[in-house]
């Protein structure tokens, strides 16, 4: 199992850094970023939503500042998680022909995360992204 991940969405202020903040907690010693495919402003923190809901469960992810998707995350990641599939597309999109990382949405049934910042629902987005994190750390576990 992959043991430095790059969690993806399109502003990189609510779903990704919703992920980083919940494998970090679950992970510590693997090394865990987030960044998006569309920024609107590079090094904006989390959405005050996002920063609201993690606190909640315990997470400080206040620290986290967007980031755009770089061709050298596809080296320097063993995993690039997606949270849906415009943001699966842009990354095969992106990915040099080199690219050594797995692209991947992180819902193993292939379903997507939703995107809350138009419409809510981040208690349900943690929750999904929650149960996807718990299930990428244990995979780890049971692989050793």
């Amino acid at each position: 199992m992959a043991h430095s991940i790059l969690f993806v969405c399109l502003g990189n202020t609510c779903r990704s850094p919703m992920a980083e903040g919940i494998l970090r907690a679950l992970r510590p010693d693997w090394r865990i970023d987030s960044a998006g495919t569309g920024l609107r402003q590079p090094g904006s923190p989390p959405d005050p939503r996002a920063i609201a809901v993690t606190s909640g469960h315990g997470l400080d992810i206040t620290h986290i500042r967007s980031r755009p998707v770089q061709t050298s995350d596809f080296e320097a990641f063993d995993r690039i998680i997606a949270m849906d599939l415009r943001n699966l597309s842009a990354l095969n999109e992106l990915a040099p022909p080199s690219a050594q990382a797995t692209v991947s949405l992180l819902l193993p049934s292939g379903a997507e995360v939703p995107d809350p910042y138009e419409v809510g629902g981040y208690d349900s987005v943690f929750e999904m992204i929650r149960a996807a994190c718990e299930t990428l750390a244990h995979a780890d576990e049971t692989s050793r």
